[in-house]
């Protein structure tokens, strides 16, 4: 199994239904159902959106930091499993504080786990695009009393009509406190998207990205620039941004040079981790043994990491 980064991982797309339901009863959280297979059946999407509306939903179920430190360490140990050295998680914190959750009760759980694992993890705070910029601000001042907790901020949640270029402020201040600034663009929006996030919001790595290979001089410059791409096949398959993995751009990114790498962004509810995703690529797209280290090692240059951490793991990837 080749060792890996992950980097576009949503800490809250982690959550099985089996913990779903355990947190519930924990909480005293009414769910519609607490049948395992009636969940998930739920989760089949037509669309990005209608995956948001049902993580959402989900979401009461976090209410201690016990919850976030149960997640977090559920996850770090099925990633452990798969191969991934390094992680670099998204979170949504204000989704959380309109539940009611302290912010506090938030980083002191999912830090508290990253402390208690053998991956090396990071934390990067998310911005809810279509809450809007204000509300992105609120959130980067209100989370910077722990600025020692994470190393970066995203953009994330509901991609068309809600393009980067409006958060342009707050993420001139999360560059001013000397955070990472990455962002979700491409995925379902246009490579416009994309522009506006590497030109307005200067940011350093793209998640998702898969349609900036519908203009080849954004192509061009991606690889001239080598901006990372963190691309996520199950996640497109199951959110219709492609209808079959077997027609999945991933093969062409690499064919043109891009610094793409691969990630399971919400695993719960998309059929696979970090693991499942190669392994769905080496059965549908007939992907190498060399493609598969090519995107290991792409990871690492990807990834926030220390110049000696990539360069150690990049030693243990043989091919």
């Amino acid at each position: 199994m080749l060792p890996t980064a992950e980097l576009h991982i949503h800490i809250e797309g982690t959550l099985e239904p089996e913990m779903l339901v355990g947190l519930a009863r924990r909480n005293g959280v009414a769910l519609p159902t607490s049948d395992l297979d009636e969940l998930r059946a739920k989760y089949s999407f037509a669309d990005l959106q209608s995956f948001l509306d049902l993580y959402y939903d989900n979401l009461p179920v976090l209410r201690t930091s016990q919850d976030f430190y149960d997640l977090t360490s559920a996850y770090l140990d099925r990633a452990g499993r798969g191969g991934v050295r390094r992680a670099e998680i998204f979170f949504d914190p204000q989704v959380h504080l309109r539940n009611d959750v302290p912010l506090a009760a938030i980083f002191d759980g999912i830090t508290s786990a990253l402390g208690d694992s053998d991956i090396s993890a990071e934390l990067i705070l998310c911005f809810v695009r279509d809450l809007g910029p204000d509300a992105a601000m609120e959130t980067l001042r209100m989370a910077l009393p722990f600025r020692d907790r994470f190393i970066g901020v995203g953009l994330d949640s509901a991609e068309v009509g809600f393009p980067p270029a409006p958060f342009k402020d707050v993420y001139e201040l999360a560059a001013a406190e000397g955070l990472h600034r990455v962002a979700h663009a491409g995925e379902e929006g246009d490579p416009e998207y994309v522009r506006q996030a590497l030109d307005v919001l200067g940011v350093e790595r793209i998640d998702h990205g898969i349609r900036a290979m519908e203009d080849p001089e954004l192509v061009a410059r991606l690889r001239d620039e080598q901006v990372p791409l963190t691309v996520c096949p199950l996640s497109n398959v199951a959110l219709r941004a492609i209808d079959r993995l077997s027609e999945h751009v991933l093969p062409k990114m690499l064919d043109e040079g891009l610094l793409a790498c691969v990630n399971s962004d919400d695993p719960a509810y998309f059929g696979g981790y970090l693991d499942d995703n190669f392994a769905a690529l080496r059965s549908e797209l007939g992907m190498t043994e060399q493609q598969f280290a090519t995107l290991a090692r792409n990871s690492f240059d990807a990834s926030f990491a220390t110049a000696g951490q990539k360069a150690a793991w990049k030693t243990e990837i043989s091919v």
